[in-house]
């Protein structure tokens, strides 16, 4: 007569299946499915942003209003210096502590290229055009950062200064709901519209 008590081996068996059933269940509710519904409901409900804020002129995609990118010409404003030579793949600070003299050097040497560059005295320099973001990526100026940079595009692209400052103006962003964070520009975005402004 067989034994009616299931055999140590079967009961290991029956003892393996449940947790094996939740990790597969966890897998493909939340490494899956859950990724699939996030993806979903970012591209319905803010479509420019979950594919990356992509910035198109004249049917190509230009750059995006997330990252900073860097203008050669004199007739585009400039924006922060970044330690990752403005690559997306490689997104960092330049980690130099503010007690390193190497870092007092940089800033001193960008200092005078800047006001050279813009013909300003190296006290107006902004010290967000010396410095660089946490994330090397920053798209954005503050008015004034745009503002020591309006003559200079003014006289590349042959402008009236006033209204060079007049598209800073209209290209500036007031703090998220009127509480977080400051006033500030895309330079990309300034950048663009300049252009249009002259075709």
């Amino acid at each position: 007569m067989n034994d009616p008590m299931p055999t140590q081996a079967l009961q290991d068996r029956i003892g393996l299946r449940a947790p094996l059933l939740f990790v597969v269940v966890i897998l493909v509710v939340f490494g899956l499915l859950y990724s699939l519904a996030g993806t979903a409901m970012g591209r319905v409900l803010f479509p420019a942003q979950a594919t990356g804020s992509l910035i198109e002129h004249d049917g190509r995609v230009v750059g995006s209003a997330l990252v900073a990118q860097p203008f050669a010409d004199a007739r585009y404003f400039q924006p922060r210096p970044s330690a990752a030579n403005y690559d997306p793949m490689a997104a960092a600070g330049s980690n130099l502590a503010r007690s390193n003299p190497d870092l007092r050097k940089r800033v001193d040497a960008a200092i005078a290229a800047v006001a050279a560059r813009d013909g300003i005295a190296p006290s107006a320099v902004p010290m967000e055009l010396v410095t660089q973001s946490g994330g090397g990526l920053d798209p954005h100026l503050t008015p004034a950062g745009a503002r020591v940079q309006v003559a200079r595009v003014a006289k590349a692209r042959g402008l009236d200064p006033a209204i060079v400052q007049q598209a800073v103006d209209a290209a500036t962003e007031t703090p998220q709901f009127g509480l977080m964070g400051q006033p500030r520009v895309n330079v990309l975005h300034l950048n663009l519209a300049l252009d249009a402004r002259q075709r």
